[in-house]
C-alpha cells in the first residue's frame, strides 16, 4: 500500500496525518493556513517528500444529508489551486463526524489557571490537535474502506 498523507482543511489550519505501511493513521502536524495558495501548497510538498507519501487524502465537508454546500465547494477550489505544486494523487473522504470523533479522542479543552477559562493559547493548541486528530480520523476511515472494498479508479472518488 502506498504511504498516505491526510489533510483536514480548515478557513484557519490544515490538520495533517500519515498512514504507515500498514494502515496505520497517526496525527502528524497542524498548519496554519497560509497567505497564499501557493505557500500551503509548498507547505504540503514539503510533508509529502518528509513522510515519502504519494497520495493525499482531503477531507470533504458534506452537510448532514450528503449534498456538498458552500465548504465543500471551498475545499475543492482549495485543492484545485494546490495540486498543480504537489507530486501526488489527491482523493477525496466524507468527513462528517470527524471533528466530533477527533474531539472525544482529544478529551475536554483544558482549564486555565486556577479552574478559569482556557486562555488563547490553550484553545489554539486544542484546536489544532483536534484538527490534526481529524485528519487522522479521515485517513483511518480511508483506509479501512480501501480493506473492505478496493475503490474503483472514478470520477465520483475525485
Amino acid at each position: 500500500m502506498t504511504r498516505l498523507l491526510g489533510l483536514d482543511v480548515g478557513e484557519k489550519r490544515i490538520g495533517v496525518a500519515v498512514a504507515d505501511a500498514e494502515g496505520i493513521a497517526t496525527p502528524l502536524t497542524t498548519l496554519r493556513r497560509a497567505s497564499t495558495h501557493e505557500q500551503d501548497a509548498a507547505a504540503i510538498a514539503r510533508l509529502l517528500a518528509d513522510e515519502s507519501a504519494t497520495e493525499i487524502i482531503v477531507g470533504l465537508p458534506l452537510e448532514a444529508a450528503g449534498q456538498e454546500g458552500a465548504q465543500a465547494r471551498l475545499t475543492r477550489e482549495w485543492v484545485e489551486a494546490v495540486r498543480p505544486v504537489l507530486n501526488a494523487e489527491v482523493r477525496y473522504r466524507d468527513e462528517r463526524l470527524t471533528s466530533h470523533v477527533a474531539e472525544q479522542r482529544v478529551g475536554p479543552m483544558k482549564r486555565g489557571r486556577s479552574g478559569g477559562p482556557p486562555s488563547r493559547a490553550q484553545r489554539d493548541a486544542w484546536k489544532a490537535r483536534v484538527d490534526r486528530e481529524a485528519a487522522a480520523v479521515i485517513l483511518q476511515d480511508e483506509h479501512d474502506a480501501r480493506t473492505a472494498a478496493p475503490i474503483p479508479d472514478t470520477e465520483a472518488h475525485r
